[in-house]
């Protein structure tokens, strides 16, 4: 029997390509396709795949969402998270979130294949640089580094941060993430006293420089 896979990512013309990719093996078969949680979450009900591969940057929302849900709705299916970014901070929060595995879209199409039949078997799968970055922040813990401040966010307020690096005003994020324009204010505060930020100005200077460090 063919593994049943879910794309859930919203760039057409590479979820046409990881089709594609999936379709031409012999022991893989996509059984549904999705560009955003909603109807992400409603397949995976509806289809019962066994894997998902999910990009962790969405139009409408952050594929870590997408695995809250799934946790939350006690939906089990292991989940490949794929990611245009390199930072290690992305693979820990999704592996923390249900995520059986990491991979960047910078890998070969034979790395994206090798990952998710890791993932299929029950194993996690995380690449060696990835897996490095994870083992070096652990390391610097232990020995009292300074942590990176990013890290000290919380999953939305990282959405956040990110969001107001890519230009998007405080109505549009509170459009995108469905909450009121005075929780986004209050995500801003808490993430301007965390990194230690004086004023809105310096906000939004440090998280254009942090976007535009991991694209």
């Amino acid at each position: 029997m063919k593994a049943r896979v879910i794309v859930v990512e919203d760039h057409p013309m590479f979820r046409e390509r990881l089709v594609h990719l999936i379709e031409r093996e012999p022991d893989m078969e996509v059984c549904g396709e999705a560009d955003n949680v909603p109807d992400g979450v409603a397949l995976i009900r509806k289809e019962k795949p066994h894997v998902v591969i999910l990009d962790i940057t969405l139009k409408s929302s952050n594929g870590l969402e997408l695995l809250k849900d799934l946790r939350a709705s006690r939906l089990e299916v292991p989940v490949l998270v794929l990611s245009m970014h390199e930072e290690s901070l992305y693979a820990e929060r999704a592996l923390r979130a249900g995520a059986r595995g990491y991979i960047t879209k910078s890998e070969a199409s034979s790395r994206v294949l090798a990952a998710l039949r890791e993932v299929l078997r029950g194993e996690v799968y995380l690449d060696a640089k990835t897996t490095a970055r994870i083992v070096r922040r652990a390391v610097s813990a232990t020995k009292d580094e300074p942590l990176n401040p990013v890290a000290r966010l919380s999953d939305r307020e990282m959405e956040v941060f990110d969001l107001l690096g890519r230009g998007r005003t405080t109505r549009e994020i509170g459009a995108r993430l469905r909450v009121g324009l005075t929780t986004v204010d209050t995500y801003r505060a808490r993430i301007k006293e965390k990194l230690q930020l004086e004023n809105g100005a310096r906000l939004f200077a440090e998280a254009s420089r942090w976007v535009q460090s991991r694209e």
